[in-house]
């Protein structure tokens, strides 16, 4: 996470700043995962935008999240999600690790809500195989899918390095999740790799950039990251008045809990 590339100004830019600047960009207004259902719509960055962003000058230190009890998750679903944001998303000189910016906690209350019941979900069946694009075809809502999974990826992590996930050093703990996004963990009844692609990381991309009030972006550290405005960039006027220019104020970016 600390090899550095240059910009299109020249200026060198650290990996992880460009992974999220490719990551997405717009999921503020509304918490994403109210439409997902085995996909994830992640929207790339205009490309003169990425070159606009700019690094907060002498960022003080940023602050955790607050400790909030979680609704969902178990003790050791909630070890197994800590360890995984932490490890996506360690702490650097741009934002704390995983767990301080609230990203265990928006996947939490995400499958604590609708979402996570399946509420609006088609859950009658028939429960053919699906072509990979339709996403996972499981009589499983988000939530039970996701306690299924954990369970499985725990044990299969315990199979190969005795030890759960927490547990592991960075590069066993890393090398585990490139597998399993890659599809290489398996389970005879779960797939595994739909999993990690189509519900958690969806879920933790929306926890980076979704407004703070859904639990994610603590302190709105992703968008401070990245140079967005929060809610005043849907505003049409600015939208026309400012597309490929620094937008003002994007240091001190709104959330909708600010206009409220």
């Amino acid at each position: 996470m600390n090899e550095k590339t240059a910009d299109s100004s020249g200026a060198p830019q650290p990996a992880r700043r460009r992974f999220f600047g490719q990551m997405v960009a717009v999921t503020s207004a509304v918490p994403l995962s109210q439409g997902l259902a085995g996909g994830a719509a992640l929207v790339a960055l205009n490309a003169d935008a990425q070159s606009l962003v700019q690094a907060p000058a002498a960022a003080a230190a940023p602050t955790a999240a607050p400790v909030l009890g979680y609704q969902c998750f178990s003790i050791d679903e909630s070890a197994l999600v800590e360890a995984m944001v932490n490890l996506m998303c360690p702490k650097d000189e741009f934002t704390p690790n995983g767990v301080d910016c609230g990203l265990s906690n928006y996947i939490d209350r995400q499958l604590a809500g609708d979402y996570g019941r399946g509420v609006g979900m088609y859950m009658q069946g028939p429960w053919a195989q699906g072509k990979p694009e339709l996403g996972y075809q499981l009589p499983l809502t988000p939530q039970e899918f996701f306690k299924a999974g954990a369970a499985a990826v725990e044990a299969a992590c315990k199979a190969k390095y005795g030890k759960n996930l927490e547990q592991l050093a960075a590069a066993d703990a890393n090398a585990f999740l490139t597998d399993l996004a890659g599809g290489k963990v398996t389970h005879p009844d779960l797939p595994l790799g739909d999993w990690f692609n189509h519900l958690f990381y969806p879920l933790f991309s929306q926890a980076c950039f979704a407004d703070p009030m859904y639990g994610g972006n603590f302190n709105k550290v992703f968008w401070k990251m990245l140079g967005y405005p929060g809610l005043p960039a849907l505003h049409a006027q600015d939208m026309v008045q400012f597309r490929g220019k620094p937008f003002p104020g994007a240091q001190s970016p709104k959330s909708i809990a600010d206009f409220s």
